[in-house]
């Protein structure tokens, strides 16, 4: 009887110590400071020009043509617009406009300089026409897109090790000018790729090296502009006693609440997206004119501006803490309502980041639980912001990081409440995902009789 062939060995995995070591990742660590310089600019520039277009097409183009203020449903021809250009870029350019946002924040996979230009044109076609997506995926995209494409240009024949570490460091240094600290896009490029193990350190240095030189050109580059750094901290937060066992209870209920919306957002624009994918150009425009009539109907209940439930809201948080005294439980209901509806029309079809709305949403919810009794604004403000987004991103310590971050010296004060409001919003929302259909084994196959002996 023949002996059955073995198995071979299995191969060792990489060693760090030795990659640390050798000549390569000194060539790689160099180029990663070089590149953090330039993908800094451009992601600056990047971010001001949706700024700059925003302001464009929904302050000074209406003033333009007669208005005397923006129209509520000014938004809903150019979200339309905004569907269509940003179906002709997925159909027609390399890289589909980038990752799906619905499928949440994924940075796995070696980024492509050719899906460059159509992230960047999908991005700007949502983001300044008023889509309810944020900046930070086109953003890691373009960043790692940009650092591939000069490690390529380089060095053609560059291992494909040190590709990704580049490719890594550069969406590092992107991702970081939006946060406000290199060590914000640390944890979250961490817990979104997975990176782990004695690997970590290996991939996580070059970014950081990429993003603390870039920002310091960063902040050359705010001054010489005008324009700012971006920081997340926001700049009047109201000072937050110390928790009590009400403000607990309180976190609980908000965890649970902002897994079971969460759940029902992701769901509904993951079936959303499904249909869009088979009538890409019309569905598209249909679901940007969804988003436009939601923000119209927010105006229309609430007397306020529709511009409350368009775009990523990031730069609507600190506004809507300073004025949270003005907004009553009823309008804030409704804003969770409008912003989580368009919110999931924007996912389902268009391309950007899941962050800053969902943010902004758990915020606004964390302030309609406020006016419960015994809920302080600040600490339900920051429990709403943390459990909404571990909801959508799956991300725990980032998810803590951003809500204690956002409030300064005050998030230390509420961060036990933060920690229990995501703790519970992460539980939930991993019970009430659903999980994946496991095909069957496959039947072993049937011996076959042997030859007859000659």
């Amino acid at each position: 009887m023949p002996n059955e062939p073995t198995a071979g060995p299995a191969a060792a995995p990489p060693d760090p110590v030795a990659i640390v070591r050798g000549r390569g990742y000194l060539a790689v660590l160099v180029l990663s400071a070089l590149l953090g310089v330039p993908i800094s600019a451009a992601a600056f520039g990047f971010l001001a020009l949706v700024s700059e277009l925003q302001s464009l097409v929904f302050d000074d183009l209406p003033k333009g043509l007669g208005f005397d203020g923006t129209p509520d449903w000014w938004a809903i021809p150019l979200l339309a617009v905004s569907g269509v250009l940003v179906a002709l870029t997925i159909r027609y350019l390399p890289g589909g406009g980038g990752h799906k946002p619905a499928e949440g924040l994924k940075t796995g996979g070696t980024p492509t300089f050719v899906s460059v230009p159509g992230v960047a044109l999908a991005a700007l076609a949502g983001l300044s026409l008023g889509v309810v997506l944020g900046p930070e995926a086109p953003l890691i995209a373009l960043g790692g897109g940009l650092a591939v494409g000069a490690m390529r240009l380089l060095k053609r024949n560059a291992p494909p090790s040190s590709v990704t570490v580049v490719g890594a460091a550069g969406s590092f240094a992107a991702i970081s000018e939006l946060l406000g600290s290199p060590l914000v896009g640390a944890f979250l490029l961490m817990e979104a790729s997975g990176v782990g193990g004695p690997m970590m350190g290996v991939v996580l240095v070059p970014g950081l090296l990429a993003a603390g030189v870039g920002s310091l050109i960063f902040t050359g580059l705010g001054t010489w502009t005008g324009l700012g750094t971006y920081s997340l901290i926001l700049p009047q937060v109201p000072t937050p006693g110390r928790p009590t066992l009400g403000e607990f209870a309180w976190a609980l209920l908000a965890g649970v609440a902002a897994a079971l919306l969460g759940e029902a957002i992701r769901r509904s624009a993951l079936a959303l997206q499904q249909l869009v994918e088979r009538h890409r150009l019309p569905l598209t425009a249909l679901m940007g004119v969804a988003a436009g009539v939601f923000a119209l109907l927010y105006a229309v209940i609430t007397d306020r501006p529709a511009t409350g439930v368009l775009f990523s809201g990031q730069d609507a948080l600190g506004p809507l803490l300073t004025d949270s005294a003005g907004y009553t439980a009823a309008t804030l209901v409704v804003l969770v309502v409008c912003k989580s509806l368009a919110y999931c029309a924007s996912l389902s079809a268009f391309r950007g980041g899941p962050v800053f709305p969902a943010l902004f949403t758990g915020a606004a919810g964390g302030l309609a639980l406020s006016h419960l009794p015994g809920l302080g604004t600040t600490a339900g403000f920051a429990i709403g912001i943390g459990a909404m987004s571990v909801a959508m991103l799956k991300l725990p310590m980032t998810s803590v990081l951003l809500a204690t971050l956002l409030l300064g010296s005050a998030g230390l004060t509420v961060m036990p409440l933060v920690i229990v409001a995501v703790v519970v919003s992460y539980v939930g929302t991993l019970r009430l995902a659903r999980t994946p259909a496991v095909p069957p084994p496959a039947a072993p196959p049937r011996p076959q009789p042997a030859p007859p002996a000659a």
